[in-house]
């Protein structure tokens, strides 16, 4: 294996094979090349969904009110379900040991002005504890308090590009903003890595509004955040009980599933997580028939190369080589074109991922990788296959007798 001698005979034979050389070893640089862009792209696609739920917390359900489709205890369908603020105390009252936290939600669509600057944004009215479910972080001054509820104050949290359109460069902390008609002192600036729709909200507290709105007491939908603590299968236990007590208290059927809705978060993440594990092991099959393909690829140019030189190797049989010398040469050169070639093509796959990044985000792959041991482990395997390729027919052709080889044409 070290003999100068062989080395020196692999690279005439290369040199004066070059075609032959190339084929060879552009069927093994792209199958080991197509393999880690797909298995990559398998991990962008994952990348994808966590990222889309990592920007609020996931151990929140969503309560949104609907309208009944079914009779039910001598109410008539099509009736609106309502949420008022004894559902948010029957609720922590009835649900300590799951609960964590419990927010209310009222969204509205408000013109808000400060100076001679305008514009529309969505102005949600929450409780202290929407900050967990949303994440929010806080640049500026502070969030919503217990205080602002219990005062029904006319304080607000606007989120940073809200600062930059009405502020400009200048501090929004401790100014007062028109937000539909009523003047709201700005307390807080927020960011959210949700993106910019995040950025331009406005938090209020839900005892103003419903102060605003003719001193009601009703709610648009309720966030309820329970212990993470419970685990999955606690979380869908929690899940199907609250739905229980929430129609019993509003006499919805329980087979009616437009009176209310709920959106598990954990459930709908480890859904998501399922889906992308399913796509990935499927995009991996495929990645993995590339590896064969040049497997197949690499035995088809072995057994035409031992064809071309059997005359060749009827020589040196003919002058004293040994079996076992014969099959060392060609398995030598066909595990050294599969080695250079494999790494190759790795290489450059792992400079594709590398370069196309963001590129990609708009067809739901994030940050596409792969792992380094990942891709040598599977350039090993593809050298190993190929050099089994390359035993094969040379071991076929060291059993060949002298005089049949020197015939052959």
């Amino acid at each position: 294996m070290f003999s100068r001698d062989i080395w020196k005979e692999i690279f005439e034979t290369i040199q004066k094979n070059k075609l032959r050389t190339f084929l060879s070893g552009f069927t093994v640089a792209l199958g080991i090349l197509i393999f880690v862009v797909l298995f990559g792209f398998g991990n962008g696609l994952i990348n994808t969904f966590n990222q889309f739920f990592s920007n609020d917390a996931t151990n929140v359900f969503m309560v949104f009110r609907g309208r009944t489709t079914m009779p039910y205890k001598g109410y008539k369908a099509n009736r609106s379900i309502e949420f008022d603020n004894s559902d948010l105390e029957d609720i922590e009252k009835n649900f300590p040991l799951f609960l964590e936290y419990i927010s209310p939600r009222i969204t509205r669509q408000d013109t808000v002005s400060y100076k001679n600057e305008s514009n529309s944004y969505s102005t949600w009215a929450v409780g202290p504890a929407h900050q967990f479910s949303e994440m929010t972080i806080m640049m500026k001054g502070r969030y919503l308090n217990v205080n602002d509820i219990n005062n029904k104050t006319k304080n607000a949290v606007i989120g940073r590009l809200v600062e930059e359109d009405l502020f400009g460069a200048k501090n929004s902390i401790g100014k007062y903003i028109d937000v539909g008609g009523s003047s709201f002192k700005v307390v807080g600036v927020f960011q959210d890595d949700g993106g910019d729709n995040e950025e331009r909200n406005i938090f209020i507290p839900y005892t103003t509004r419903q102060l605003m709105e003719k001193n009601t007491d009703k709610i648009d939908a309720m966030v309820i955040g329970f212990k993470p603590s419970i685990g999955y299968a606690g979380a869908m236990a929690f899940e199907k009980s609250l739905d229980k007590f929430i129609r019993e208290k509003k006499y919805i059927n329980p087979q009616d599933r437009n009176g209310i809705f709920i959106r598990n978060v954990a459930d709908q993440l480890k859904q998501n997580q399922q889906f992308a594990r399913v796509l990935q092991i499927i995009v991996g099959f495929v990645a993995f028939g590339t590896i064969i393909a040049g497997i197949i690829g690499i035995s088809n140019i072995m057994v035409f190369v031992v064809k071309e030189r059997t005359k060749e190797l009827g020589i040196r049989k003919a002058l004293g080589a040994t079996p076992k010398s014969v099959i060392g040469t060609i398995l030598l050169e066909s595990v050294f074109i599969t080695t250079v070639s494999g790494f190759v093509g790795m290489l450059i796959g792992v400079g594709i991922l590398s370069s196309m990044g963001e590129r990609l985000e708009d067809f739901f792959i994030t940050n596409p990788y792969i792992d380094m041991p990942m891709a040598v482990i599977a350039t090993i395997i593809l050298i190993v296959f190929g050099g089994i390729a390359g035993y094969v027919p040379a071991k076929r052709a060291a059993n060949i007798k002298p005089i049949v080889a020197l015939r052959d044409e």
